[in-house]
């Protein structure tokens, strides 16, 4: 597969039509046609259903849009570091996480390379541990923030100095809300709300000494801002960290730590002898520096 014909691909993907890809990349439609044709077949698979008025992807056409995104994004980056001037500090750093506050600290240092290195520039991508991880593995990411235990064969890492606080985000007029902290007693038979993520860690499981499957647990999440909706909405109480949220001033909502307390540590990690650019090693200089 070539790469000019996996951006002809993804434009017509995008555009849902072979006629208005053509257009957009300035190629007749029959040359586009049997490009991608000759792709199909090179695959032994069919990519494109195509319709009167417009066309979809099979299965197979899915799969390879996705991949293909990640192959472009990649060679993007790497043309980005390669090209970069050798008298010059710049490009772009790449950094998945996860929803929490210890972002922080790492903000703080991006601040700092910034005001030294104004051509450098950050890329923030919210997601769960296993999507950015996935994502650090392939290197799309430069670094992510991980929460837990951290596979030392596969990454360098260093810890980050806070730690989020787990606890209940509810609304002000629950019956829960006059307390102080929310035992695993006071949660139990209520409609709850994970993470995707914590359903996958046990530190939750042990903290109300059961395991998921006796909970009433009634939505899950990815990100906390769409948890919090559906507790304005009533669905039920989310289980989540501290200062995402803000339930300052007119907010109906509010935030009660959990006791025993549980909090979950934070390190930032990048792929075992990684070559950075020189943004991306004036970055990690700052990092070493800063915690």
């Amino acid at each position: 597969m070539e790469l000019r014909v996996l951006k002809y691909f993804l434009t017509i993907a995008r555009e849902e039509s072979i006629s208005g890809a053509a257009q957009v990349l300035h190629l007749s439609q029959p040359t586009l046609s049997r490009q991608i044709k000759d792709m199909e077949d090179e695959l032994g698979k069919q990519l494109l259903i195509r319709g009167t008025r417009k066309v979809s992807l099979t299965e197979e056409g899915m799969i390879l849009r996705k991949r293909a995104e990640e192959i472009l994004d990649l060679v993007e980056k790497t043309e980005s570091e390669i090209t970069v001037s050798d008298e010059t500090v710049s490009g772009d750093i790449y950094i998945g996480t996860g929803e929490t506050d210890s972002l922080r600290v790492i903000l703080k240092a991006a601040k700092k390379l910034k005001e030294a290195y104004p051509d450098i520039h950050f890329h923030i991508t919210s997601g769960d541990s296993v999507d950015i991880s996935e994502r650090l593995d392939k290197g799309l990411f430069d670094f992510c923030i991980l929460m837990g235990h951290i596979d030392t064969n596969k990454y360098s890492y260093l810890n980050l100095p806070m730690k989020d606080v787990w606890g209940v985000l509810m609304p002000k007029d629950s019956y829960l809300a006059h307390k102080t902290y929310i035992t695993p007693d006071d949660l139990f038979g209520l409609p709850l709300i994970f993470s995707r993520q914590s359903l996958k860690d046990r530190s939750l499981e042990v903290w109300f000494k059961t395991d998921y499957s006796k909970l009433n647990i009634a939505a899950t999440y990815n990100l906390l801002y769409n948890a919090s909706l559906m507790v304005d909405e009533g669905i039920g109480y989310a289980i989540c960290y501290d200062k995402i949220i803000n339930v300052t001033g007119n907010s109906d909502l509010c935030f009660r730590p959990l006791k025993p307390r549980l909090e979950a540590g934070m390190s930032i990690v990048w792929k075992k002898y990684q070559i950075f650019s020189k943004a991306g090693e004036k970055f990690l200089d700052i990092l070493k520096e800063t915690l």
